[in-house]
């Protein structure tokens, strides 16, 4: 069957290869997109969230962020290993990581309002500092010990892999 003019582009190429490139700009545009957008909300409604919920106490700001700060980091930690640990497929693999990001994202929305420099994360710090003390250091404090804490295990898990197991006599 014999190619047509419109089955041909100028530079001898099928359409066909025109089509994935056009695809990867426009998801790259919608990515850039969707990243200024989220820089200019999430700050603000994790402060908002957080704020609503310790409501300017300081000890429900430290206890809610020892709280998210060690489960959110200790889980996704343990999401993770469990898929790298074992050869897997790479979808299946994929899928373990993505569970692990999603569980850290609470960690991910704080630091990005203690790290940003945009006007949002500074309206958030300032939402924050009133209506959510100690919630940003004990986030912090709660991360540190989950990483200390998954570094201890990873030590005790690689030493037991290494001893042979007990024969009872």
């Amino acid at each position: 069957m014999p190619a047509s003019d419109h089955d041909v582009t100028a530079d001898g190429r099928g359409p066909g290869r025109r089509r994935p490139v056009l695809l990867g700009g426009g998801a790259l545009i919608v990515l850039v997109a969707a990243y200024f957008i989220l820089a200019a909300t999430i700050p603000r409604w994790w402060s908002q969230r957080v704020g609503a919920a310790v409501d300017g106490h300081l000890g429900t700001g430290l206890v809610l962020g020892l709280v998210f700060g060690i489960a959110c980091t200790l889980l996704p930690l343990m999401v993770a290993w469990i898929g790298l640990h074992k050869r897997r497929s790479w979808k299946a693999t994929a899928g373990w990581l993505a569970l692990a990001v999603v569980l850290a994202l609470p960690n991910l929305w704080t630091l990005s309002l203690v790290a940003g420099g945009g006007s949002a994360s500074h309206a958030g710090q300032r939402v924050m500092d009133v209506e959510a003390p100690w919630f940003r250091g004990a986030t912090l404090a709660g991360a540190i010990t989950s990483v200390v804490a998954f570094a201890g295990f990873l030590v005790f898990a690689r030493k037991r892999r290494g001893r042979p197991a007990k024969r009872e006599a």
